[in-house]
């Protein structure tokens, strides 16, 4: 049985609840999986950088509550965040990458992503940004160098809509692929659906906790799009850019829109979709639809997100649950963790108990 070696890049509440569960189920992982995980490494935009390679004590970090974190206090902790050094020349065999992205340029996760690829280090992400803009790239860039590129929680969380789609549709001609991928705009169409104004409802959302400050992302449908390129390379095996999908949100809608709806039986949500075409070319967009009642996605309601692929043989496979939340995207890591160690684990069992696999 042999151990993963973690450095965690980015702090906040998803990389932080990955930490939460080693800490907490780490004995009951290890005897389900197989295999140990201990994190060696940590960089955080405001605590800096701290590197253990023996690991670090996990319950005794977590005991201090985020805003008080400082490694620089701690045994081979620093103010810098030091990310390039951390990723290229720690301890991790596996990096997992859950910092602030921008959706224009994939920054600065886009080259987190290609450091530690390029270090021949396993890379797990929840980000969008890297996945839409240069995925299939960095999968090659990984490939080179025989190591890993996993982003599970790119797209739903910690709902598996990626790997559904690569074990379970096998055998099946996907045509097309249409979701629901955004908690907050979802939420948002409820409110008004209950009678409340677009300013009112993303007030709400943001005093819960779904939407951003600037929660343009989200209610212009941005968000969305680079989902939806990620899903069409992953489905559909199209290279997409962001101008290739046309993109439109729910800004415009009211409540009046909502009563007119639902007096015909239909019901408005922000529907992204990616469509094979006759030629073989792929049709994307993003826009709001009014979905009638029988429709797989009318139903799905609050923040809850879903996916539906368009099959020959199964006709819509529709797959829904959480769009978000920190534990949730936690999973998403830990599910490439274990991907990576049915990838490259078998080749590596020779490996001691006290030795970490490596790339």
């Amino acid at each position: 049985m042999g151990r993963y070696d973690l450095s965690l890049i980015g702090f906040g509440g998803v990389n932080r609840s990955l930490a939460e569960l080693i800490a907490e189920r780490g004995d009951e992982l290890k005897a389900e999986l197989g295999f140990g995980l201990r994190v060696v490494a940590i960089t955080d935009l405001r605590a800096g950088s701290l590197v253990q390679a023996d690991g670090i004590d996990l319950p005794a970090l977590l005991a201090t509550a985020p805003g008080e974190l400082d490694f620089s206090r701690m045994a081979g902790g620093s103010t810098e965040p030091r990310n390039q050094q951390v990723i290229q020349d720690g301890p991790g065999d596996i990096v997992a990458e859950a910092t602030f992205t921008n959706p224009a340029d994939g920054e600065p996760a886009l080259s987190h992503v290609r450091w530690a690829l390029e270090a021949g280090k396993h890379v797990c992400t929840t980000n969008k940004g890297p996945v839409a803009l240069q995925g299939p790239a960095l999968k090659d860039l990984a490939a080179r160098h025989g190591v890993s590129f996993e982003f599970e929680g790119s797209v739903m969380s910690g709902t598996p809509i990626l790997r559904t789609a690569e074990h379970l549709l096998t055998g099946l001609r996907v045509t097309g692929v249409e979701g629901i991928m955004n908690g907050t705009s979802n939420y948002i169409l409820g409110r008004l659906e209950a009678g409340a104004a677009f300013p009112d409802a993303v007030k709400e959302a943001q005093a819960l906790g779904y939407a951003e400050a600037d929660p343009t992302a989200d209610v212009e449908g941005f968000d969305v799009q680079l989902k939806v390129m990620i899903l069409a390379h992953q489905v559909l095996g199209a290279n997409l850019r962001r101008q290739d999908v046309a993109c439109e949100g729910i800004s415009q809608l009211t409540p009046a829109d909502m009563r007119d709806a639902a007096s015909r039986g239909l019901r408005w949500k922000l529907v992204g979709q990616a469509t094979r075409r006759e030629d073989g070319s792929v049709d994307a967009r993003v826009a709001p639809a009014a979905l009638p009642a029988d429709h797989p996605l009318a139903a799905i309601s609050g923040t809850t997100n879903a996916v539906s692929f368009h099959t020959d043989l199964l006709g819509a496979v529709t797959v829904s649950g959480p769009g978000a939340g920190r534990t949730e995207t936690a999973y998403a890591l830990l599910s490439d963790i274990i991907a990576i160690h049915h990838r490259h684990g078998a080749a590596e069992a020779h490996r001691t108990p006290e030795e970490s696999f490596r790339g």
